[in-house]
């Protein structure tokens, strides 16, 4: 009894799996973004990476600009 439950259960649930891959893959608009969202996504993380990187160089170099104009004075006493 058990394993006939299984069974339908079993043979049911790849019968809603084929059907969901074939509604999926035979549609356009759903490979279409697929390939979209595989296209683009690293390039928008690859460009937010190198955005954060150009900035702290950016302020860094800012920063030693800054630290050449107001030299620390040597002869001041804390």
């Amino acid at each position: 009894m058990f394993y006939q439950f299984f069974c339908f259960k079993y043979i049911y649930f790849l019968l809603i799996k084929s059907t969901l891959l074939d509604m999926t893959v035979n549609n356009p608009i759903f490979i279409f973004t697929i390939i979209t969202v595989i296209w683009f996504i690293p390039g928008i993380i690859v460009r937010r990476f190198n955005e954060l990187k150009r900035s702290k160089k950016k302020q860094q170099k800012q920063a030693d600009a800054i630290k050449k104009l107001y030299p620390e004075s040597k002869d001041r006493l804390d």
